[in-house]
């Protein structure tokens, strides 16, 4: 990935998957992304298109909508995440089923380089290496990027080719929404 830009001293750059399919999905990803810009101790730094995805789980429920953003941050990873979990709260996320139909889902995917192993957390976010609707907008934020302990983001897109995800042409921006310094290559999470 990439270091934080220094605009937040001691930062660093954690990634957050985006993801709904109730309630109008696109708004509601809109939504928490604008809520993530006024996290504290943070900066949204980057952003990618939304994307359309077919459920995970159970084949009765609408396509998702999916994007991933890139928010420097001094929260510690379990602050961050109940700092998410509260988001999902704010916007009426119901756990009723195991990836089943949401409101809203924020995942924290990547936090630097660090590896976590508890009850509360996992990081990299287990499911991320299998997942195009993760993948594909984490690579419009730092493509070639090396995800740790799981290889490389081209790797790992490359075994997802055949899963479908599509970016929402209506919401695609018209310039990139995100800094230049994303187009870098081969970069680490540090």
């Amino acid at each position: 990935m990439r270091a934080a830009s220094g605009l937040i001293p001691n930062a660093i750059c954690a990634y957050i998957g985006l993801g709904s399919n109730l309630d109008d999905p696109i708004a509601q990803v809109e939504r928490a992304i604008a809520a993530l810009e006024t996290l504290p101790q943070s900066r949204l730094s980057a952003r990618s298109c939304l994307y359309r995805s077919p459920p995970m789980g159970p084949a009765d429920q609408p396509d998702y909508v999916n994007a991933v953003v890139e928010l420097e941050t001094t929260l510690a990873p379990l602050a961050l995440l109940e700092a998410l979990h509260g988001i999902e709260q704010a916007q009426g996320r119901v756990r009723t089923r195991h990836w089943g139909e949401r409101v809203i889902d924020l995942d924290l995917l990547l936090y630097a380089d660090l590896h976590l192993d508890s009850d509360a957390l996992q990081l990299p976010h287990p499911g991320l290496a299998t997942r195009a609707f993760v993948l594909r907008p984490l690579a419009e934020l730092v493509p070639g990027a090396q995800i740790p302990g799981q290889g490389s983001l081209t790797d790992l897109l490359a075994l997802c080719v055949a899963d479908v995800c599509e970016p929402i042409d209506s919401n695609s921006p018209d310039e990139p929404r995100t800094s230049p310094k994303s187009a870098k290559t081969n970069q680490s999470l540090a």
